[in-house]
């Protein structure tokens, strides 16, 4: 934060930096219900290489979800650790976006879920990467190379499912449309991201749907499908308004903090 003597600038540094605190909460949320969702996976996944590929996957997403979750605590003046924003939170005080808590259904779901996240999160990570913070840029940095691998597997696994089997295909082209209507969210732009975007703190998502329209098309026509064309788009994950499924998914993750408050490892 930079200190100032004039009144209204420094109001105005207080609303960037409480803004900045939603927006990497936001970010660290979709990271966070991401990992936990690929952890079910876990011992359920079509081959023991896949149970690795994925657990390694949620455990680069829990490290993303570490770092922006400290700093939203650090944006906010709170000081709150990454702990208290993953256990103490109720359902309602999550701002994932509902693309990254959708159930995981079948292997083609779960392959079209990440499709739709990594391509997204690349972009946006490699534009967080040119921010003049030098937290948010380091942190853009990394995430972006990371998350072109779990970019990687995920198109891999659309063309395995898309060129296999004709039941494979019909199962990838379901998956895709089950994961369609909960993309927009990605790159909505409210009056935070406003904010934040005018003052040059951090980019807009907006600006990238095309390049992302056209990296996730490439990718399924390569794979012998359609790119889906939903009649409604999902929101409101921003708000604290989320699917039936998402309650338990949280009660899960937070249940060992519910019955050992406090404890140490």
């Amino acid at each position: 934060m930079t200190l100032s003597t004039d009144p209204a600038a420094s109001a105005e540094a207080a609303r960037v930096d409480a803004h900045l605190a939603v927006h990497l909460l936001r970010l660290g949320d979709d990271a966070l219900v991401l990992g936990q969702r690929l952890c079910q996976w876990i011992t359920r996944a079509p081959t023991i290489e896949e149970d690795m590929a994925l657990s390694n996957i949620a455990l680069d997403l829990i490290g993303h979800a570490r770092a922006l979750l400290t700093l939203s605590g650090q944006a906010d003046g709170t000081g709150r650790t990454e702990d208290e924003f993953a256990f103490t939170r109720s359902d309602r005080e999550f701002t994932n976006a509902l693309l990254t808590e959708l159930a995981n259904g079948d292997f083609a779901v779960t392959v079209a879920r990440q499709l739709a996240y990594t391509h997204y999160a690349v972009l946006y990570y490699e534009a967080l990467a040119g921010c003049a913070d030098a937290r948010l840029a380091g942190f853009g940095e990394r995430a972006a190379r990371e998350v072109a691998f779990h970019r990687m597997h995920a198109d891999n696994w659309t063309l395995r499912l898309g060129l296999g089997t004709p039941e494979s295909c019909r199962r990838m082209q379901r998956g895709l449309e089950r994961v369609w209507p909960y993309t927009a969210e990605l790159f909505d732009v409210d009056d935070v991201l406003s904010h934040l975007v005018a003052a040059g703190t951090v980019p807009s998502p907006a600006p990238l749907r095309p390049a992302w329209e056209r990296s996730v098309g490439e990718v399924v026509t390569r794979a012998g499908l359609s790119v889906p064309v939903p009649r409604w788009q999902a929101r409101g994950g921003r708000a604290g308004l989320h699917t039936e499924e998402f309650g338990p998914l949280i009660a899960e993750m937070q249940s060992v903090h519910r019955q050992f408050p406090g404890g140490r490892w």
